[in-house]
């Protein structure tokens, strides 16, 4: 089982580094945390995507999300070991730079971490073009209509970006709230499905293979994206100084936080599939507003319309206020161009990186469907979650002298491994997966590039004027 370990238990005279050096406040007590962390997982991917899911492996679509939990879970085991045990900002990329000391591996890491929150920004935005299409019930060929919504929705939250946002914990207690309600919505009309005799709960045992794959095949290929719906729980850690004791509170509330999100996703594929064909739930990007309509008729589907768009809403706009301050923070510390640093006088806000941000995101929106840019998130968390499990096992070596979470040293093997397995084309994952992920990491070592022979050119200047002295 999963331990507190360490040399010895904090004291006032002997304070570790979960309790000092910090300029944050801490704010956050168990209840806060555990809303912080629900909240983030829910999302855009299991609105948006339990129906490509369910297209992947036929009625059996809640085994995806169960394995996705459980490769979630184990990773969350690495993630607390090293939050508890250097409980600061900075996340995977801190943590994979105190385990291999390699700059250019952190930034990799690093810009990894920033485009997965462009990727998934943008999937928010083809979801919500799709579920306003569905709420003014508008027919026909919508494709064009559809990316112009996209495409503006983006621009509207560049706008609040660059405006800036105040974000407080305590606000994210009503956005989770409504998250939340349409996720129960869901499994309370296929709970009444039930009562009333309907529904077809034979499915959610069958595999859909026709594609000429292997029931296993189809579990695995559907696993890899069933992961974009797991993703988030890796960013409470940047919580870490603003939260009350995290030694103690982190395992606890992560661990409960993703059991929770585990079982609602469970329960809505089961009630989704048993509702709805899986082939016609993998039509169109409104899979669970299908679900509400075939269960309950006379529920006023352009509610449950707008609380997606509220849900998808809220991720896109925290995934690029993390893309852009990335980029930001990147350019201070002088691995990006410069100019990505500069403020908009007044706002303070980081006008050039969220400009070239949003610039990245018209192009995946207008370059990739949703199952691709799902899929991206997924593979980019991936590879970043292979680097973290492995990073836990390095540090084991450096001791602190506070007392700190332990897991179990299989868990982060096993992490790796199926990170890394999920991460490869033998998991079924779509070659668009790769070509999207490629193309932005390859910008960014281009923009590192130019930074690199920047820097090495000013170095070179200054030794040549310093033996001219």
């Amino acid at each position: 089982m999963p331990e507190i370990t360490g040399t010895k238990p904090p004291t006032s005279a002997n304070p570790p580094e979960a309790e000092g050096g910090t300029e944050l406040k801490r704010v956050m007590g168990p209840g806060l945390l555990l809303l912080f962390i629900v909240g983030d997982i829910l999302g855009t991917g299991v609105y948006a995507l339990t129906g490509r899911v369910a297209a992947e492996v036929g009625g059996a679509v809640w085994l995806p999300f169960l394995l996705a939990f459980t490769v979630a879970l184990l990773t969350a085991t690495s993630y607390l070991e090293l939050v508890t045990k250097y409980p600061r900002a900075g996340g995977a990329a801190a943590y994979s730079h105190r385990a291999f000391g390699i700059h250019f591996l952190t930034f990799l890491v690093t810009f990894a971490v920033m485009c997965s929150g462009l990727t998934s920004a943008s999937s928010a935005s083809k979801a919500f073009a799709a579920n306003l299409l569905s709420a003014l019930d508008v027919d026909g060929d919508t494709g064009r209509i559809a990316m112009v919504i996209a495409l503006a929705f983006m621009a509207a939250i560049s706008l609040v970006n660059l405006r800036g946002v105040g974000e407080s914990v305590k606000a994210n207690v009503a956005l989770t709230a409504v998250e939340l309600s349409g996720l129960l919505i869901v499994i309370g009309v296929g709970a009444w499905a039930v009562l009333q005799g309907k529904g077809e709960f034979s499915r959610v045992t069958e595999f859909d293979t026709t594609g000429g794959e292997t029931a296993f095949g189809a579990v695995t290929a559907a696993t890899a994206l069933a992961f974009f719906a797991m993703v988030g729980f890796e960013d409470s850690v940047n919580m870490a100084e603003e939260t009350k004791d995290p030694v103690r509170t982190f395992p606890r509330m992560m661990l409960i936080g993703l059991c929770v999100t585990g079982a609602i996703y469970v329960l809505v594929a089961i009630a989704s599939v048993a509702l709805v064909e899986p082939a016609e739930l993998g039509e169109g990007e409104t899979p669970l507003l299908r679900v509400v309509q075939a269960g309950a008729p006379g529920f006023p589907i352009d509610l449950f319309a707008w609380i997606t768009m509220f849900a998808v809403s809220n991720s896109a706009l925290i995934n690029m206020l993390m893309a852009s301050r990335l980029l930001y923070g990147m350019a201070r510390e002088r691995c990006l161009p410069a100019p990505l640093g500069r403020l908009l006088p007044g706002r303070r806000t980081p006008w050039v990186a969220i400009t070239f941000t949003t610039l990245l995101a018209f192009l995946l929106i207008g370059y990739a469907d949703l199952t691709a840019l799902g899929g991206t998130t997924s593979l980019l968390l991936l590879c970043v979650f292979t680097i973290v499990n492995v990073a836990v096992l390095v540090l084991r070596r450096d001791r602190v002298a506070h007392r700190h979470f332990r897991a179990p040293t299989a868990l982060p093997v096993i992490g790796a491994v199926l990170c890394a397995y999920l991460a490869t084309p033998l998991s079924g994952r779509s070659g668009d997966d790769y070509r999207v992920a490629g193309w932005l990491m390859l910008l960014g070592v281009a923009l590192w590039g130019c930074v690199w022979l920047a820097n090495r050119a000013l170095k070179a200047r200054a030794t040549a004027e310093a033996d001219r002295s």
